[in-house]
């Protein structure tokens, strides 16, 4: 019999992410009634925000009509609308609970939100039971399916009404036994811009793991028509965008202008409509060019933006489209050095070679290695820190581009006199081209990517490993 009167609240389970939910319901002589899906009571009350998308229900004339065990790759929300169940659910998802078991009774005053990769099953105990779930993708012939078949020993889930006396399909009983089914993995993540500094570093990061997939621009163009049927996107979990236009001062021109509006703005923009609709966590990198450089402290996530040239106001409002995604992470660096062509391979090349640079001295800021940046954006995604912007640069006493090809002169075994400073103004004077404006304070805040548990490597010393060498 349906209990009235219970609170919301939920139970968590042994098997993580599957957890049972009391619900209130309201009965009377007529009848009873309950709000079967909330979303603000229940996100507000610990339910993820998991954007259903279709309900089904499956109704059942006899006591003991068995069904599964299936696991979709798509979350549930399950519950009873008439009638009474016996649940079983077996996680088949990879990891340390492959195959771990809970089994519970439903009726109309309980739900149970079942995490994809979740085996689902149930055997009705009433006559004329409705079996109701939200699921948050749409069925498709194409996606991947698991089962397990409802007799398996290893489970050995006690069926109040034993198999061979309940209504099953032949399909569920000829499902595989546990030891012959292949684990579910998680759900994927897609690094774009692959084949740049950054997006190298984020291959040697994750590496081969079978659920991490990577592409540049020619296997993914995010200006190309038709990004939202490119992929399977509700088979991703998050998308890491490594992928920008960088050059800041052919951005100053009129092709570069377009080109880096096109990379940064419109194919970000695509991005974030394809995250927000199939519910994906989107990670893209910004930079100290959204600030003018004009104040005297670090830069810190709330400043206001004000943007002097074409590239840091691309990226300006590429972050402003990124920032409409529920699930996004906005990781702000500055000043990055990787594998490839950068400043501290110039200085030592110049170094080696006998040649004594003009440097400039008037710029402040911090190196940031690209290892760093890819270690710190896989801790806020597996750490679930909360969304939203985070300053993620090298830490350390901060240091003009003279200071730092001074100290790689040094590392490299060469006199560091032989760098002069000079303003921005007489380095670029007789440049032959537009120069885009550069901010002269580049100091990013880390305070809050700290508090969030990362500790970003300290970029002097970093340099000295990047070398190879120690001072």
């Amino acid at each position: 019999m349906t209990e009235y009167g219970k609170g919301l609240q939920a139970t968590e389970t042994g098997i993580p992410g599957l957890v049972v939910w009391d619900l209130p319901v309201h009965g009377d002589n007529r009848g009873w009634f309950k709000e079967n899906w909330q979303r603000e009571k229940m996100t507000a009350a610990g339910l993820p925000d998991f954007g259903p998308v279709q309900n089904n229900i499956s109704f059942n004339d006899a006591v003991g009509t068995t069904r599964g065990i299936h696991a979709e790759p798509w979350d549930k929300w399950v519950s009873v609308a008439t009638g009474r169940i016996f649940g079983a659910w077996v996680d088949l998802r990879e990891g340390p609970t492959f195959g771990a078991v809970y089994t519970a009774e439903l009726d109309p005053s309980k739900a149970i939100f079942v995490p994809r990769g979740v085996g689902n099953s149930y055997q009705t105990l009433e006559p004329d039971t409705a079996y109701t779930y939200l699921v948050n993708d749409h069925w498709s012939p194409d996606a991947q399916y698991t089962f397990l078949n409802l007799a398996d020993e290893t489970a050995a889930i006690a069926w109040p009404i034993p198999l061979d006396q309940a209504e099953l399909s032949a399909k569920d009983a000829a499902h595989p036994r546990l030891a012959d089914v292949t684990p579910v993995p998680p759900k994927k993540i897609l690094v774009l811009g692959a084949g740049g500094q950054l997006g190298r570093a984020l291959r040697a990061e994750y590496g081969d793991a079978p659920h991490v997939e990577y592409a540049d621009r020619a296997e993914l163009d995010l200006t190309a028509p038709g990004l939202e049927s490119a992929r399977r996107w509700r088979e991703y979990d998050t998308v890491i965008n490594a992928a920008a236009y960088t050059a800041v001062d052919l951005a100053e021109t009129a092709e570069g202008r377009a080109d880096a509006w096109a990379a940064n703005v419109t194919g970000v923009g695509a991005l974030a409509r394809v995250a927000a609709a199939n519910g994906i966590t989107l990670v893209h990198v910004s930079s100290d060019y959204v600030f003018d450089g004009a104040k005297s402290a670090p830069y810190t996530e709330d400043d206001a933006i004000a943007p002097l040239g074409v590239y840091g106001q691309t990226k300006a409002a590429g972050d402003a489209l990124v920032a409409t995604v529920p699930r996004h992470y906005i990781v702000r660096t500055s000043w990055v050095i990787g594998e490839g062509g950068n400043f501290v391979r110039t200085m030592a090349s110049l170094a080696e070679r006998g040649i004594d640079p003009k440097v400039v001295d008037d710029q402040v800021g911090r190196l940031t290695f690209t290892d760093d940046i890819a270690r710190g954006i896989r801790h806020l995604l597996e750490t679930g820190a909360p969304h939203g912007v985070y300053n993620l640069t090298g830490n350390g006493e901060p240091a003009t581009w003279a200071d730092i090809a001074r100290r790689v002169f040094q590392l490299t075994g060469n006199d560091p006199s032989r760098v002069t400073g000079v303003t921005t103004e007489e380095y670029f004077g007789s440049a032959p081209g537009p120069v885009a404006p550069r901010p002269r304070n580049s100091v990013l805040d880390t305070t809050k990517v700290e508090r969030a548990g990362f500790t970003p490597a300290n970029a002097s010393r970093s340099l000295e490993t990047y070398l190879g060498t120690r001072g």
